[in-house]
């Protein structure tokens, strides 16, 4: 039989061959094009345009403030009207977008993280949906997201997208983002610790149409209200996210009408590319180094494990390079995962909030800074791969990220910002769910989560449960107005949890204690997503010391209302007493790591956490004296704390301070941590392993070498570049097993399985 001859395809083969692919796409998924671009859209030649007719420098001051007026006027609506918690607590931002899709001007308050994330979605629908025939963008419409894979933080986080049109041209997008929290996902409130798969994760919108004519489709609507437990919050908060851009719209339009739209599309592309010359023109001035630092997560969630964040920051010239290669491969079948966006967006933070706050708010502020990272990484996960949980390894990223910038701020010669610890970087608070007292299923969370304690500065101690990371003028709740909604009580709530503390010359801000208790619902239960435990999730700065940990404590077999009604004086108003005195008899006491899913509580079971605290600056012995007292006087640490740590002498019962013992017990501290030390080269002998030990869960690189990770055992790793599934034993079956070899061990059972 002759040979069958093929031949290369000529050119109009090709093309043929490309337009029949183009035009058959089974599937219109996360464009990878999209995603791993977080720099500006090149001008335009609309935006060349209107540059070269409107550039004066006054004016676009002037429009650039009435926009973002009209930005803060619609974050307030969102949060005054919202009916989510995050709505009503500040979880929430609103934005102008170019009309190629990058965020020029976002509200000063809400969620900041969203400034690097919202983008996305609108440049998939720009790409895709623009000029398709079945869909397309006209005057009147709005879109609906929340996957995050195609843009977002998170699946909780839900946006309204709605073009604008002058003279039936597209000349910007608005859009307003709320974390809904409720999804209809595996677990209620949205972010499912439990989670395998994506598909676990409830709703993922894709960037579609939800909006015609100003009028929210109904079918669409009633699809969306099918899908999860709160038909009536996802009803509502789609209204008010569409009433919201409706009036950053008119906003818009009263600028089109008295300057342009010359005046508008020069405004917002200015904007953007004077914000991203400064940024690089800010860098210019940082010293030319590089800065190594890491972040240890002590969980999946699921089970207690090592998991490195590893992060080296260079700066050169006018680049800054973040580079997170070495950092956990992803976990196949865990949800502590991110995408790179969501990473991208939390480090924009730490220049939003800590470093630049004078910056506008919008995507140019990070737009030319790098990143790099290893493919499948917990920190750049696959589109298969679980994220619901990405906050653990989105906000360890960011603190990696703000340790070793502050390092950078330290070198500068002239300083226009404070070099800040760490903040604390969990989301500690109950997220809940159920039927009510008044028979609705319900599913959300605590704003607790807002109350983030913050490092220390330079130069002062942290702000107490100041604010979150991911956002700017935030709030915690008020938990009176919460119970008219939910069947359980914070029995004690926005109390400093005293020696919770991250020690320093100037201390870090402190959280404060969380005990809940179900009251009217036998169908309720509550659910906590935090590392920290084992591991504290920061680091201090300069000698000062991390937060401690921070597990979660139980008391079962009580009702603590019975005890409220008929003996009060047996309560305790800190988890110290509770778990310490036991003062309930009978009662069952337990402690337990921070990723507790989600569980049906009795009536009175009490759940206890705390907030965090934020890391401490410089060497504690340096501590004023009347600081360390002032905080035994405010209930921030005890006596002993005091004595221990801060080797300050003074008078138990009047607090009288003897700073010559003080100073003496200071200087013989220094002197045994001379006689504790060992020589650097002595040390690093027995430090240096070449692998990680045996019995250790670890995952990462170890040690200089980035390009071989480890992926729970020694013998088990894979090279940074080149991805491998990386499953976890489900904890149910691990604890089978240790059951059956216990059994074993004893001589009971073994045989065949009946």
């Amino acid at each position: 039989m002759k040979d069958l001859e093929t031949s290369a395809p000529t050119p109009n083969e090709m093309e043929l061959i490309k337009k029949f692919l183009d035009d058959t796409t089974l599937f219109l998924g996360p464009d990878p094009e999209i995603m791993q671009n977080h720099d500006l859209m090149p001008r335009t030649a609309d935006e060349d345009d209107a540059i070269q007719k409107f550039s004066d420098s006054h004016m676009i001051a002037k429009i650039r403030d009435r926009i973002q007026s009209g930005c803060d006027e619609g974050y307030e609506m969102v949060e005054q009207m919202g009916a989510a918690p995050g709505a009503k607590w500040g979880d929430v931002i609103t934005g102008v977008y170019s009309a190629s899709g990058d965020l020029a001007i976002a509200s000063a308050g809400g969620v900041l993280i969203f400034s690097a994330l919202v983008h996305h979605p609108i440049k998939f629908i720009i790409k895709n949906w623009l000029n398709d025939p079945t869909v397309g963008v006209r005057e009147g419409d709005g879109f609906i997201h929340n996957d995050s894979r195609y843009g977002n933080v998170h699946n909780t986080d839900q946006s309204m997208i709605l073009p604008i049109f002058h003279d039936g041209k597209l000349i910007c997008w608005v859009a307003s983002t709320v974390h809904e929290g409720e999804n209809g996902a595996i677990e209620p409130g949205g972010m499912p610790s439990m989670a395998e798969s994506p598909s676990d994760e409830g709703l993922k919108m894709s960037p579609f149409k939800v909006v015609e004519n100003y009028q929210i489709k109904r079918d669409v609507l009633t699809f969306l209200q099918n899908s999860v437990r709160e038909p009536k919050l996802q009803y509502e908060d789609m209204k008010v996210k569409l009433f919201a851009c409706l009036r950053i719209k008119q906003r818009l339009e009263e600028t089109l009408n008295s300057d342009g739209p010359e005046a508008l599309t020069s405004t917002l592309r200015l904007t953007m590319e004077n914000v991203r010359a400064e940024v690089k023109r800010r860098i210019s001035e940082w010293p030319d180094m590089t800065v190594r630092s890491y972040i240890i997560q002590d969980s999946t969630l699921r089970e207690n494990c090592v998991v490195k964040i590893n992060c080296k920051l260079t700066k050169t010239g006018d680049r800054l390079i973040f580079d997170f290669r070495g950092s956990s491969p992803e976990f196949t079948n865990r949800a502590t995962n991110t995408i790179v966006a969501g990473l991208k967006g939390m480090l924009a933070q730490v220049f939003l909030c800590y470093v630049w706050p004078d910056l506008p708010r919008g995507q140019a502020a990070f737009a030319p800074i790098e990143v790099i990272t290893d493919p499948h990484s917990i920190v750049n996960c696959s589109y298969d791969a679980p994220n619901s949980q990405s906050l653990m390894s989105i906000f360890t990223g960011f603190t990696a990220g703000q340790h070793a910038v502050a390092k950078f701020l330290y070198s500068c010669p002239e300083k226009f910002t404070k070099v800040h610890a760490p903040t604390f970087n969990m989301i500690n608070t109950f997220i809940w769910g159920g039927v009510s007292q008044h028979g609705e299923t319900l599913g959300n969370l605590c704003a607790d989560l807002n109350g983030m304690g913050a490092g220390a500065t330079a130069n002062r101690d942290g702000e107490h449960a100041l604010a979150p990371i991911f956002a700017t003028m935030a709030d915690i709740g008020e938990q009176e107005l919460n119970e008219e909604e939910v069947p359980f009580l914070q029995l004690v709530s926005k109390k400093m949890t005293r020696d919770a503390i991250a020690p320093g010359k100037y201390r870090g801000g402190q959280g404060y204690t969380m005990m809940v208790a179900t009251k009217d619902s036998d169908q309720w239960g509550f659910m906590t997503t935090a590392e920290g435990a084992k591991i504290p999730p920061i680091q201090g700065l300069f000698g000062g010391y991390a937060c401690g940990t921070y597990p979660l404590s139980k008391v079962k077999d009580v009702d603590v209302y019975e005890i409220l009604q008929n003996t009060p004086e047996k309560f305790r108003h800190s988890i110290e007493e509770i778990m310490n005195e036991q003062p309930f008899e009978e009662a069952s006491y337990t402690t337990h790591h921070m990723g507790m899913g989600f569980e049906i509580s009795k009536r009175g079971e009490l759940f206890m956490i705390s907030q965090g605290a934020g890391a401490g600056y410089g060497d504690l012995l340096e501590r004023d004296p009347v600081n360390v007292v002032k905080d035994i006087e405010e209930g921030l640490i005890s006596p002993e704390v005091a004595a221990r740590l801060y080797k300050v002498v003074f008078d138990h019962t009047t607090l009288a301070i003897d700073f010559e013992a003080t100073e003496a017990a200071r200087e013989e501290e220094r002197q045994a941590r001379i006689a504790r030390s060992t020589p650097y080269a002595e040390f690093i002998k027995g430090w240096n392993q070449p692998q990680p030990p045996k019995h250790l869960k670890y995952f990462g690189c170890w040690g200089d070498d980035i390009g071989t990770l480890y992926m729970g055992a020694p013998d088990m790793t894979r090279s940074g570049d080149e991805p491998k599934p990386n499953y976890m034993p489900h904890p149910k079956d691990v604890r089978i097993a240790e059951l059956e070899a216990r059994l074993a061990a004893a001589g009971i059972g073994g045989g065949e399985k009946k």
